[in-house]
């Protein structure tokens, strides 16, 4: 697997420059201030909404050359499947992909729901699987199941996507599905499964991807620290008898000096209401923890200038790392920023690093 860099979508709201409270770029209701000074009307009246706003961050990460978009799963927002298609027909190049929980009801109507969204989309759909949030999250949705059956679950889930649509008769009984005679046939069978991306730290959920994801998504860690958990899974999925590649999470402020980098992350923590536990970091270590995880779920922030950041990024490469989940706010911005200024920059390093390994 080459390594590959998936931008995320701001699903539950972006931010502005200079203003990192939570909005809604494009929403208009009724309720919403006009754009324009009384007395002049607005033309597009409610026409546009956040969609709008979400269509041209998927443009500008494909435009920019990003290998795909992530459309994260948040129970406040709108439906990440909706959300995935929306972005499929709004690209060209771009892998889409979704996260969701299992509990969203039957695995093989959602094998059946995600071979059509290969179809129309050339191959380019990918399934992120979570466990649902916390507790309080899953019963939001209806889900009682106990936190220990939860991994189990996905397994199960997987199992059962992935054997009706393996071109044969499949039946399975389990303790969460059940199909009797099962598999699809004819146009349905043109396009695999998409690709499972699991994510965990604990024991239980690295040996679940070792032997089931095609790729494993850590959250954001210093490198020496990350080196060890992405050795283990690798020796877990030999074991297995199977290969799964390793992704990293994680938020970037890249700009053209440090100094400018350092002076957005505060004005970014002094404006989001993050708790002032967190203090500034050392400057050379380019890392901060927690600055953006209450509003873009990343655990952790690089900043610096555009060098600094690509030569961080080929540090997680060279110790196994190969796909990049990246964000940053304000997301359509900075999509351009990351994508035109940071990515040549680390793909030229993580080539010349290959050829030297080679």
């Amino acid at each position: 697997m080459t390594t590959e860099f998936i931008w995320q979508l701001p699903v539950a709201g972006d931010s502005r420059y200079g203003n990192a409270q939570a909005t809604r770029r494009g929403e208009r209701d009724e309720s919403a201030r006009p754009a324009f000074s009384p007395g002049i009307s607005d033309p597009r009246g409610s026409n546009f909404n956040y969609f709008d706003y979400l269509h041209q961050v998927a443009r500008a990460a494909d435009l920019a050359g990003f290998d795909g978009i992530q459309v994260p799963d948040d129970p406040q927002a709108d439906e990440s499947w909706i959300v995935a298609a929306y972005a499929a027909r709004a690209t060209r190049h771009a892998k889409i992909l979704a996260e969701f929980p299992a509990s969203r009801g039957s695995s093989v109507f959602a094998a059946k729901n995600a071979i059509s969204f290969q179809r129309f989309s050339k191959g380019r759909f990918a399934w992120q699987i979570g466990l649902g949030g916390n507790e309080v999250q899953r019963r939001w949705y209806g889900d009682y199941i106990p936190e220990p059956d939860l991994l189990p679950r996905i397994e199960e889930f997987i199992q059962v996507a992935r054997g009706v649509t393996s071109g044969g008769e499949f039946s399975f009984s389990g303790r969460f599905f059940e199909v009797l005679n099962g598999g699809f046939e004819g146009p349905l069978t043109a396009y695999p499964l998409p690709p499972v991306y699991l994510s965990g730290s604990s024991d239980e959920a690295l040996a679940l991807s070792a032997r089931a994801a095609d790729v494993h998504i850590f959250d954001a860690a210093p490198v020496a620290r990350l080196r060890p958990a992405i050795s283990r899974l690798k020796v877990l999925a030999s074991e297995a008898g199977h290969q799964v590649a390793a992704g990293l999470r994680i938020d970037l402020i890249a700009r053209e000096t440090e100094r400018e980098a350092l002076f957005d992350a505060r004005r970014y923590l002094n404006q989001s209401g993050v708790p002032r536990g967190n203090e500034d970091p050392a400057l050379g270590s380019n890392y901060w923890p927690g600055l953006s995880a209450g509003r873009n779920g990343a655990t952790a922030t690089l900043f610096g200038n555009y060098e600094q950041i690509a030569r961080k990024l080929s540090e997680y490469s060279e110790s196994g790392v190969e796909t990049f989940i990246l964000g940053a706010v304000p997301h359509l911005e900075e999509a351009y920023r990351i994508g035109e200024l940071v990515l040549p920059l680390v793909r030229g390093l993580v080539s010349a690093e290959r050829r030297l390994v080679a």
